[in-house]
């Protein structure tokens, strides 16, 4: 009876923790389109292979004619797929933090990695909200809220407040809204410790900080998890660059808020 009692406790947690492990859906005729456009620069699509877009585009639900805020967009890899996704009745605000007032010299200049996107016809819809990262807003109520390989970012800047902003995401996404968080995996049990240095992050922190804010965990993806990564280098490190495990977490804002 003991065995069958551990038994049955084992398949019972084995279920519990994979109720949110979604299988890559099958990308819409409008994201197979995104990444099939010619306008994205050479660079881009050589990373696809790794980056699986058109999967990782589907995992999150985006259609066109929504609303999508990417937090910290970079080059904007994922803005341009973004912008021909949502189409010409969507619209995509990238939000590119100000400068801190403590920046060294060499911090690069954020807003100008993204003019190509933002001043490029192809990606009319593209425009940029830039605001501490202390005040996370948008023009409008978001479908979509987005951030990939850069949520770790947020635990080494002095004095973020990292429930407040997890705050300020719900605030401006509809009820129903769905935030997404992809991200380089550490270690597990590591919690924000290899941040600063090794720019990966828990993934079970990034659950807790995110629920506390009010949101719901509907879903997670193993689709650009890599079991060959020991977890140990930089993200950086040519050895690893572009094959990191990685996850995605997909937050739901609840359709009803009290």
């Amino acid at each position: 009876m003991k065995i069958i009692t551990q038994s049955l406790l084992m398949s019972a947690m084995f279920f519990a923790g994979a109720q949110h492990a979604v299988s890559a859906a099958a990308p819409s005729a409008p994201i197979a389109a995104a990444v099939a456009d010619p306008a994205r620069p050479l660079a881009d699509r050589e990373r696809d292979a790794n980056r699986k877009p058109a999967e990782t585009l589907a995992f999150s639900g985006v259609k066109p004619g929504d609303q999508v805020g990417e937090l910290l967009p970079g080059g904007g890899y994922f803005t341009r797929l973004l912008s021909k996704t949502v189409g010409p009745e969507g619209k995509v605000y990238v939000f590119v933090p100000t400068r801190p007032a403590n920046a060294s010299p060499d911090f690069p200049d954020l807003v100008a990695r993204i003019q190509p996107v933002v001043t490029d016809p192809e990606y009319a819809n593209v425009s940029t909200v830039v605001a501490p990262l202390s005040k996370v807003s948008f023009p409008v109520p978001l479908d979509l809220v987005w951030t990939s390989q850069n949520y770790h970012d947020l635990h080494y800047i002095p004095g973020m407040d990292i429930l407040a902003f997890a705050g300020q995401v719900f605030s401006a996404l509809k009820p129903g809204g769905i935030f997404l968080v992809l991200d380089h995996a550490a270690a597990p049990g590591s919690a924000d410790r290899d941040a600063a240095t090794l720019h990966r992050i828990d993934p079970e922190t990034v659950k807790k900080e995110v629920l506390a804010a009010g949101f719901r965990l509907i879903a997670s993806s193993d689709l650009l998890h890599n079991p060959g990564d020991p977890h140990t280098a930089k993200v950086f490190d040519p050895l690893i660059r572009g094959k990191t495990d990685q996850f995605i977490l997909k937050f739901q804002k609840p359709a009803a808020t009290p």
